[in-house]
């Protein structure tokens, strides 16, 4: 067995769902795995973090840069919503409360270096999102989005085939 193919074979038990001609650069760190779906064509480059307590599904002619984040998960705003009141240190449970939404990167995307994702993000079909970009709200398809927060600063794809 290749390493190229083992590599292949650990990313099939870890993934839901993992197509063909997909990279996954060293290192890669994951929650658990087993709720990452990668469609086809799929490029995730080094140091990438992708926190999947909820599902990430990410399509296929994907792009995602180094450095690149992705959360699922996520905590109330309001610090008495937030901390357990029955907690007790001995107890089983974590201390306060997580929430997980998902995250869906669609077909044709490309996420640059060093962008965050937060839960609950859908990126349209065949965006971009710029390089340091904070993303917390969905970015429409074909749509160029930059900056922190991130904003659309333009429609892409006018007129050209869709991936």
């Amino acid at each position: 067995m290749t390493k190229k193919s083992e590599k292949r074979t650990i990313l099939q038990a870890m993934f839901a769902k993992i197509g063909s001609n997909v990279s996954v650069g060293s290192p890669f760190i994951c929650d658990y795995g087993c709720n990452i779906s990668i469609g086809q064509n799929v490029s995730i480059n080094m140091n990438c973090t992708l926190i999947d307590c909820n599902r990430i599904t990410i399509g296929n002619n994907v792009l995602i840069a180094s450095n690149v984040q992705i959360y699922t998960a996520t905590h109330p705003v309001e610090l008495h919503e937030r901390l357990r009141a029955d907690w007790q240190p001995d107890s089983d449970q974590y201390f306060c409360q997580t929430l997980a939404r998902p995250v869906t990167i669609e077909d044709g995307c490309w996420i640059g270096g060093g962008v965050i994702i937060i839960p609950g993000v859908t990126i349209g079909r065949g965006s971009v999102i710029g390089a340091g970009s904070v993303v917390v709200k969905d970015i429409p398809a074909n749509s160029l989005a930059v900056g922190n927060p991130c904003r659309v600063i333009r429609q892409i794809n006018q007129g050209e085939p869709h991936a």
